[in-house]
């Protein structure tokens, strides 16, 4: 170690206290020492014009922020995007393993600064070598793959970018895809990539677009589905924004799924992935056609097989990361306590009933349960119950056997068609489930209607309210719906 850098960026920091007019300023929070560092930039779209900082903490996150600005001021702002810890650390004359954390803690706050900034002010002419994409990165190993796919294929090098959606003391920080951690891991990936790394903190955003969402959800007694407004505005439309000002035609996920192009002037079509099993299609549906015609899915024709061996012949250190099976902002703790704590919608026992309206039970809460549900009923009987329907106002519970579930028809509302109805000829209803023949009466032409009905091909079991429909043409996305009670 140098003390002597070191010293120089403690005693005399650069910036300090010194934040740019007009700057875009963040704050990011972590590290052994509890630190809080407040960053802020300047960029005239190509060059980062000003920057400065202010830190609470230990000495070494002040000789960080310090060294984060002498690292990016003057610098093109693709090349202050790819500073990180080592960077930091390397500026300070190398640090000892009890202060890492404060080069972290500065290579966060500057990746979140450019962020905000290139969002704002970006103004990045398109490479002459060829288009440029933009790579949306988790942690994860699948847009870890989309990103190594793209820069060993694109004539000009890609720009990583990681969303910033939910933080709470409670979740699990590893398992989650929006949290910090996700994104200070997705940004050393870029940087062992050689790509240029951007942070977007769309907390606010994503706060009122999708968890709020999910809350009313369950408190007017529906089953809802977070992700598909996730994915179809908060997230997408944001990062297609930032392509726009950092000069990218195109915006790369690591989803699986493809484009359908065609010559048809309402726009190119979703279409399922190549493997069946991986296939995130219904996920994306509500992707507009505008939105589609910038997208690449560099995993649409490989299996998960395959992106896991691809990633270990790269020496990714995701290559073998489980994947996360809960909802982002749930990773860690339950539904229950996340809607208690974030919704005040408490437990709230109620009457447990048959379809005769004769109490079997008590329950703890309808948002608790959902259409279609079996565990957690807890009531005695000589055949399996299960929940057939839920009453928000009323807060009571219907179950029945599982043949009750069975419905051949299902009403969707706020449906929105990309092509005439007459095309739908399958639905999924769910993520994980088969799609199943359809019939829709109703001669429809594309566009946005209230309601639709859906004649089933074959009786499907619990048809949840609050969930996608995602209705198809063989394998195109053709549109979807909200599944609904019948009126």
């Amino acid at each position: 170690m140098d003390r002597l850098a070191f010293e120089h960026h403690l005693t005399s920091p650069q910036g300090l206290r010194r934040f740019p007019a007009n700057g875009d300023t963040v704050t990011a929070e972590g590290g052994a020492c509890c630190d809080t560092l407040r960053f802020g930039v300047t960029i005239d779209g190509e060059h980062v014009t000003g920057a400065g900082f202010e830190a609470q903490g230990c000495g070494a996150a002040t000789a960080a922020g310090s060294a984060a600005v002498a690292l990016s001021r003057g610098r093109p702002l693709l090349e202050a995007a790819r500073i990180g810890p080592a960077q930091i650390a390397a500026e300070l004359g190398g640090l000892s393993p009890g202060k890492l954390h404060a080069a972290e803690l500065a290579a966060d706050a500057l990746a979140r600064a450019l962020g905000a900034a290139a969002a704002r002010e970006g103004r990045l002419s398109q490479p002459a070598n060829g288009p440029r994409t933009l790579v949306a990165m988790s942690g994860g190993v699948d847009s870890a793959v989309a990103a190594l796919l793209c820069a060993e294929h694109d004539q000009a090098p890609p720009i990583a970018v990681t969303l910033e959606l939910f933080s709470d003391h409670e979740n699990d920080a590893e398992r989650s895809c929006c949290s910090a951690s996700a994104v200070s891991q997705a940004r050393a990936l870029a940087h062992s990539l050689g790509l240029p790394h951007f942070t977007l903190d769309l907390r606010d955003a994503f706060g009122a677009g999708v968890v709020q969402p999910f809350i009313d959800g369950y408190a007017q007694g529906e089953t809802p589905n977070p992700c598909i407004g996730c994915n179809g505005h908060v997230r997408l439309d944001a990062m297609l924004t930032l392509a726009d000002r950092l000069g990218c035609d195109t915006l790369a996920t690591g989803h699986y799924a493809r484009v359908a192009e065609d010559d048809d002037p309402r726009g190119p079509l979703l279409r399922a992935a190549a493997d069946p099993a991986k296939d995130q299609t219904y996920m994306l549906a509500a992707l507009s056609p505008h939105s589609l015609r910038r997208m690449r899915f560099p995993l649409g024709q490989v299996s998960k097989v395959q992106v896991r061996e691809r990633a270990a012949q790269a020496g990714l250190p995701v290559a073998a990361k489980p994947e996360s099976q809960d909802l982002c902002f749930l990773a860690g703790t339950s539904r229950a306590r996340f809607l208690a704590r974030h919704g005040n919608i408490a437990e709230r026992p109620g009457a447990i009933v048959d379809r005769n309206g004769s109490q079997l039970g008590r329950h703890r809460g309808q948002h608790l349960y959902t259409v279609g549900q079996r565990r957690g009923l807890r009531i005695p009987s000589q055949a399996p119950l299960y929940v057939l329907d839920k009453d928000a106002a009323t807060n009571q519970l219907t179950v029945g056997p599982r043949s009750a579930l069975r419905t051949s028809t299902v009403a969707i509302r706020d449906v929105t068609l990309r092509r005439d109805s007459g095309r739908v000829n399958r639905v999924k209803l769910r993520y994980r489930s088969k799609p199943l023949a359809v019939r829709v009466s109703d001669n429809l032409a594309p566009g946005h209607h209230r309601q639709l009905i859906l004649e089933l091909g074959e009786p499907a079991d619990g048809a949840a309210p609050g969930q996608l429909a995602c209705l198809l043409d063989g394998e195109l996305v053709v549109g979807w719906g909200t599944i609904t009670r019948p009126r």
